[in-house]
């Protein structure tokens, strides 16, 4: 969504969408889970920064990051608060020099509408108002530093969760899945799996629950176990049964736990729904 539905400036622009990244070879890059406000921390901000500098520079638009949220019927409380997510997040967007932005479900866009309009105006984009000179400062450091946070059990039980449901729908055609009131794309279950791989490659310690419990193939299994039992409670026995969601614990379980870090989670996926035939 751009801005203006009526800008004339060029359509080529960059997105602060999603990062990903994966560091191998320290557990110092053991990070935590990405969750709320994960923009707002210091490598993400200077990347977010350098990327309007860039886009503004050249001319074009850099457009803000996905809103994940999808409207909650049922719970008019959650959905104000899923709602209010937004509006932060999009008035962070714009006043940082955003020109447009990104929205998974149509009952979202009202929001960010209001959010860039009180801020923007009738000007179609920020390429001349907000160059953002100062990100010229930002340096390999500030794009590498370590992002503050703790890791916990459900933290490594939400990213199992959330990979499997995934890439079981991807198995059956679907790219965009509803799960837990967001809209999960490949980008969700990417980091999910590299980082389940990165805690148990490190062993790391979940200190966010206090227990000094550290992550293992052992307790990873467990984990698995018990959180296949519960997407089975959640989509019922005969959905789970008709569904990929063996196929996904499987593979999913293969990349957490591989020696060497798989470039891509669905490339190995690919096996499964393409028929290769002989040169």
């Amino acid at each position: 969504m751009q801005h203006s539905a009526e800008t004339k400036a060029k359509d080529s622009g960059l997105s602060s969408t999603s990062l990903k990244w994966s560091i191998q070879g320290s557990p110092r890059s053991a990070t935590a889970r990405q969750g709320s406000g994960w923009m707002t921390q210091h490598f993400m901000k200077s990347y977010s920064e350098l990327l309007i500098r860039t886009c503004h520079r050249r001319g074009v638009h850099a457009m803000g990051g996905m809103a994940a949220q999808i409207p909650i019927k049922d719970d008019p409380a959650a959905n104000e608060a899923a709602l209010d997510l937004v509006m932060k997040d999009k008035l962070r967007e714009v006043k940082a020099g955003h020109d447009g932005t990104w929205a998974a479900h149509p009952g979202l866009i009202p929001a960010c509408m209001k959010a860039f309009d009180d801020n923007m105006g009738n000007a179609p984009n920020q390429i001349q108002t907000k160059k953002r000179e100062d990100a010229a400062n930002i340096t390999e450091e500030d794009l590498l530093h370590r992002p503050t946070g703790v890791r916990t059990m459900e933290g490594i039980r939400l990213n199992t969760r959330v990979g499997i449901q995934y890439l079981a729908a991807w198995l059956t055609g679907s790219g965009s899945v509803p799960l837990y009131n967001l809209m999960e794309d490949a980008a969700t279950a990417e980091i999910s799996r590299v980082q389940n791989w990165q805690w148990l490659k490190y062993e790391v310690e979940l200190d966010g629950d206090g227990l000094g419990v550290k992550v293992n193939r052992e307790l990873f299994g467990r984990v698995v176990d018990e959180e296949m039992a519960r997407i089975e409670r959640e989509v019922g026995k005969e959905k789970f049964e008709k569904g990929k969601y063996k196929e996904a614990c499987k593979m999913f379980t293969r990349q957490c736990t591989a020696p060497a870090l798989d470039d891509f989670l669905t490339l190995d996926a690919y096996n499964h729904i393409v028929i290769h035939h002989p040169k």
